[in-house]
């Protein structure tokens, strides 16, 4: 045992031009309207994926009670926010789709198709039979709705929070000795190579592809565990075609998926377990972050193709501001969740659309 202790996905950073209008659709569509912290500040510590000039920016962290992931909403203030030149298409290197989880897949597409959402094809299958379908934001991102059965709190929202993400990668045998070997996502759903179905109506869809599912074996514990509930990670990797970073001549905070984010336990042994395996941290917060209210301990690795992956120890999480509640995970046991009613007061900090 390494000592190292990954609870799941915290959250994927979107970068967006303007960040409160981005928020409000992803409040009305994804459900994503639990506000842990907003704050405008400089990202001083990113310089590798900066152009190594620190960056002045203007975050929302956004959760969905019904579980997941949440959003990390992100925009650049001190420049313009550069969009992307060309049509990301499967394969391209980076985060290309996010995963978002649904317990009634009919209803959420029939809902987001009567609202007017770009919605890409019909229902399809995977190569696990799970059902599912893409929709397309405002702001040219993808993501793919799966049927998912886990809630972990009843909403009104037609979807949960973040699932997992569609990475594309150069060659996923290197890229599982990050994804499977450092992050544990050790459990191989599938590995198959063909062109897919259920892929043809994203952009490049219709190329042959090798795609490897991956989830963790080990069911997830600490303090959010609950909340974030189950995940995967699905690589893939076009065959026989060119492919293009996603953040070609662009820095990390533009439009676009910009990093995935996991809650962590024991920074030091993350460190050093990553070191070993070759993936030295690009960015260290060393002794602690404080993101308005919240606080705690982030760093970065990239993946062999350069997509940043980003972990976070948290230390606090702001609850009642006027009372000064805050929960301290410091003195809690790393591998027992914080009561469900805990988690679910979170909904105080719930803004509506």
């Amino acid at each position: 045992m390494s000592g190292k202790l990954i609870y799941g996905i915290q959250q994927i950073g979107v970068g967006v031009e303007d960040v409160h209008t981005a928020w409000t659709w992803y409040r009305k569509n994804f459900g994503m309207d639990i506000k842990v912290f907003e704050e405008a500040a400089m990202a001083e510590l990113m310089l590798p994926y900066t152009e190594n000039k620190p960056r002045p920016r203007h975050a929302i962290l956004a959760f969905n009670l019904q579980s997941g992931g949440g959003f990390e909403v992100w925009q650049h203030t001190g420049k313009t926010p550069a969009k992307i030149k060309f049509e990301a298409q499967l394969g391209d290197l980076g985060i290309f789709i996010s995963k978002q989880k649904t317990n009634n897949i009919q209803k959420a597409f029939n809902t987001m198709k009567n609202n007017g959402l770009d919605i890409l094809g019909e229902i399809v299958k995977a190569p696990n039979k799970a059902a599912h379908f893409f929709v397309r934001d405002p702001y040219g991102n993808i993501f793919q709705v799966i049927e998912n059965d886990y809630i972990f709190s009843k909403t009104k929202a037609l979807t949960g929070g973040v699932l997992g993400a569609i990475i594309g990668v150069s060659d996923i045998d290197e890229s599982l000795k990050l994804y499977r070997d450092v992050l544990e996502y050790d459990e191989i759903v599938y590995d198959t190579t063909d062109t897919f179905n259920d892929f043809v109506a994203i952009p490049g869809g219709s190329l042959k592809a090798r795609r490897v599912l991956l989830r963790p074996s080990k069911k997830a514990t600490g303090a959010f565990a609950p909340l974030f509930g189950p995940t995967e990670l699905e690589l893939v990797q076009v065959l026989d075609s060119p492919v293009r970073k996603i953040y070609e001549n662009r820095i990390w905070g533009d439009p676009g998926f910009i990093h995935l984010c996991f809650d962590i336990n024991n920074m030091d042994a993350l460190r050093k377990d990553c070191s070993d395996n070759g993936f030295p941290f690009t960015v260290d917060s060393n002794n602690s972050f404080d993101m308005g209210e919240a606080a705690g301990h982030f760093s970065y690795v990239s993946d062999p193709d350069g997509t940043p992956i980003e972990f976070v120890e948290t230390y606090k999480v702001p609850m009642i501001k006027a009372i000064g509640w805050e929960i301290d995970l410091k003195k809690r046991n790393p591998n027992k969740p914080l009561p469900t009613w805990v988690i679910k007061a979170m909904r105080i900090k719930r803004v509506k659309s």
